[in-house]
């Protein structure tokens, strides 16, 4: 056997013993989890606690032990006194106790990531395992110590990481955690204070290190933030579903995934505003405007209101209404709550004018009676709401944009024409921008416990299933041989009492949980009101905020960070870049940069890391105007050489208006091209995981292809998003970029 067939073997043989270890973890897992779960709801509450305590912390640790099957084992280092260290996606003991494979994020594991022939940190070594499935297929060494005597068995260099960006796309983005490159592992764990802000051009992996970093900050610093959590911030629901299986995969499944559009509980936003309407709701301004709509709802009556209340005549004096809404907001709290102490306040005022017929106040159970009659008379009801006006945030923010008067007033520096702009009618649905503003309004107004509330609702509806599932099983006589037993002692041992919810699922539900960190990925798309109602939710502005200025399509976004952020954040952020492209072929990376710079947007430097044989082609069409057909043809071209079963994924990106004519042209090329059968399988794939789709640049963001067929670039550039949509669409590429053009192409496209 060669060299290479020997260490191949040799390295076969640990990660057997890996995997068995992890095997053996797993069913003792299972089986501690399925001993508790039997034990049943019985006991103490103490006794009760600790069992639910232990199941779900059984349950996190199978799913954790599930998600890392694929590449359990990718590294190895040789150290000096001849110690070696495997690292993998989870720290595994054997049954001694003995360590056998280190978690990335450990200290441990940093020299995997950072050590260089410069600074070798003690590494004589470094090797990466190849695997698919359980089985090691391939070996790359880096020899760091010249001196030491041993020798690569394969190609050194970065050919782990060039083979990942070769292998073909699927629906699901992959973690980077065998390829991490320096750079981005020094911003992976960069301490947990304050706000990390990473910029970086396409292809950079930002999204990857934002993903990577909460998984090493939840190990680092698991104690703070298991209870409170990570909030993970995406663009849309597509990139979420994109990288959903990456945090599990590196052994966390305790993070909030959402969008901004889903940030409150309960609230569904799903229109999309245009460009003016979206820049209007995302200004600072709105925090003004929503407490000017809140205080709105608190007035004085224009007059005093002489009412009789079971054979008393009362007056709600102007005079009095004034000082209880004083005294209300001196409460400071949100209007909906403070309103209590209004409405308690003025019916004392209200009771004290009735005397007794000695002149002297009321007794207290007279008096008693008598604040419960004003408050169920009709008129005083009326009286207070007009004073004190109970209001939902949905309708708050509705009755500003249908009513012109209700928006002049409590939006003055507003012109006329931006007000138009928001007028819509009541029940017209929520957008995204709306979210941040509802959010606000939600702040000031308050709100229910709606956690609380669903899961009292969600106690109850389990023990009356309970309830009827132990009478049915006493009725049927399957109980026959137990010990007398009535209905709801048997129910107790079909339900549990303790708490139902993990802490990602209690977060969820709740708008006003603050969480430990949080996450922003295609952070220069947010708003100023979006950043506001982010930072409600994490009061210690721990934060990695993730993107690239120069590829800002939102017109209420970010241009420049410093702008954006110190408005909220003051000097509490620093900044970290990365400039290695490692997804963009170098010739459409530097066709990407010169097109941005030309069009004046504020691009970073980038260095391409590989280059691509025929990475960039350009397709003039003669016509007035590109073909369906013509797209068409070209994408079906792509699939034919990059589309597999399992694997490879080619993007058609067009301007909106004509997604479904290059769709629908697209359909009858694929059958021609592919054949019907493997047409058919395509096209029955989910929208989301299909190999061939068209989309428009705005939704291309944050997602990579192994080919992209660009359609008018010139027409892309003067769509809603301008030149930075065209920028986005350029850079998806990993393998090639075929631009199909009938217009002029924008200044850039080619050199000189």
């Amino acid at each position: 056997m060669t060299g290479i067939g020997n260490e191949l073997s040799h390295e076969q043989a640990v990660v057997d013993v890996l995997y068995a270890r992890l095997d053996e973890l797993r069913e003792a897992t299972r089986r501690r989890l399925r001993d508790v779960r039997m034990q049943g709801a019985v006991g103490t509450h103490q006794n009760r606690s600790e069992r639910d305590a232990f199941a779900t912390l059984y349950e996190d640790r199978a799913a954790q032990l599930d998600a890392v099957e694929d590449r359990l084992a990718f590294g190895r280092l040789d150290l000096e006194g001849d110690e070696v260290r495997y690292v993998g996606r989870i720290g595994l003991n054997d049954a001694d106790h003995r360590g056998i494979l280190t978690d990335w994020r450990a200290p441990a594991a940093e020299a995997f990531y950072r050590a260089t022939a410069l600074h070798p940190a003690g590494v004589r070594r470094r090797r990466h395992l190849v695997t698919k499935g359980r089985t090691v297929t391939g070996l790359e060494d880096e020899v760091l110590d010249l001196d030491s005597g041993i020798e690569a068995e394969s190609l050194s260099g970065e050919g782990a990481l060039l083979a990942a960006m070769a292998t073909g796309r699927t629906g699901r983005m992959t973690d980077i955690v065998a390829t991490i490159q320096a750079e981005q592992d020094l911003i992976i764990r960069s301490e947990l204070t304050g706000a990390l802000v990473v910029q970086g051009g396409p292809g950079t992996g930002k999204t990857a290190v934002a993903l990577h970093r909460a998984a090493y900050l939840l190990y680092a610093h698991r104690r703070l933030l298991e209870r409170s959590g990570v909030l993970l911030v995406g663009p849309n629901r597509a990139f979420l579903r994109y990288i959903d299986q990456v945090l599990p995969s590196l052994g966390e499944t305790g993070v909030v995934a959402t969008t901004i559009a889903e940030l409150i509980p309960g609230v569904e936003a799903s229109g999309v505003d245009e460009p003016g309407v979206a820049r209007v709701k995302g200004r600072p301004l709105w925090r003004r405007v929503i407490r000017r709509a809140v205080r709105a709802r608190e007035r004085v009556p224009a007059a005093d209101l002489p009412v009789r209340v079971e054979g008393h005549d009362h007056v709600i004096r102007r005079d009095d209404v004034r000082d209880a809404i004083a005294r209300a907001r001196r409460s400071h709290k949100p209007h909906n709550e403070a309103r209590t102490t209004f409405v308690k306040d003025m019916l004392g005022r209200l009771a004290d004018q009735v005397r007794d017929v000695d002149g002297t106040r009321l007794a207290a159970e007279d008096r008693a009676a008598l604040v419960e009659d004003l408050r169920e008379h009709r008129d005083v009801r009326v009286a207070l709401n007009l004073a004190w006006f109970p209001i939902t945030p949905e309708k708050l923010l509705e009755d500003l944009y249908a009513k012109p008067h209700r928006l002049a007033e409590a939006a003055p520096e507003l012109s006329e024409a931006e007000r138009a702009l928001l007028r819509r009618a009541p029940g017209s649905g929520w957008t995204e921008s709306d979210v941040p503003l509802l959010d606000e309004a939600y702040e000031l107004l308050g709100e229910d416990d709606a956690l609380a509330r669903a899961e009292a609702a969600q106690a109850v509806a389990a023990q009356a299933e309970a309830l009827e599932h132990a009478r049915n099983v006493l009725a049927s006589g399957a109980a026959s041989t137990m010990i007398p037993v009535d209905a709801e002692t048997l129910a107790a041992r079909f339900t549990t009492s303790g708490p139902s919810l993990t802490t990602a699922e209690r977060a969820a539900a709740d708008r006003r949980w603050t969480f430990g960190h949080v996450v922003v990925d295609e952070a220069q798309e947010l708003s100023p009101m979006a950043w506001h109602a982010l930072a409600r939710r994490v009061p210690t502005r721990s934060m990695t905020i993730v993107g690239d200025v120069a590829q800002t399509s939102s017109p209420a976004g970010a241009r420049d960070w410093a702008a954006m952020l110190n408005p909220l954040l003051r000097q509490s952020w620093r900044l970290a870049e990365l400039t290695v492209s490692y997804r963009t072929p170098a010739a459409v990376a530097d066709t990407a940069q010169r097109v941005a710079r030309a069009g004046g947007l504020p691009v970073s430097d980038l260095v391409a890391a590989r280059d691509v044989d025929d990475a960039l082609v350009l397709v003039r069409v003669r016509d007035r105007e590109v073909a369906a057909p013509d797209v068409a043809h070209e994408a079906a071209t792509l699939a034919k050489e990059f589309v597999e079963p399992e694997a490879g994924r080619i993007a058609v990106v067009t301007p909106a208006h004509r997604t479904r004519e290059v769709a629908e042209a697209l359909a009858r090329a694929l059958p021609a091209a592919l054949g019907d059968a493997e047409a058919e399988r395509i096209g029955a794939q989910r929208p989301e995981d299909r190999q061939v789709t068209v989309l428009t640049p705005h939704e291309t963001k944050g997602l990579e292809f192994d080919a992209v067929v660009l359609v008018e670039p010139r027409r892309i550039a003067a769509g809603p998003g301008s030149l930075s949509d065209l920028y986005v669409a350029m850079t998806r590429p990993t393998q090639r970029l075929v631009v199909v053009h009938a217009e002029e192409l924008p200044e850039g496209f080619t050199e000189g």
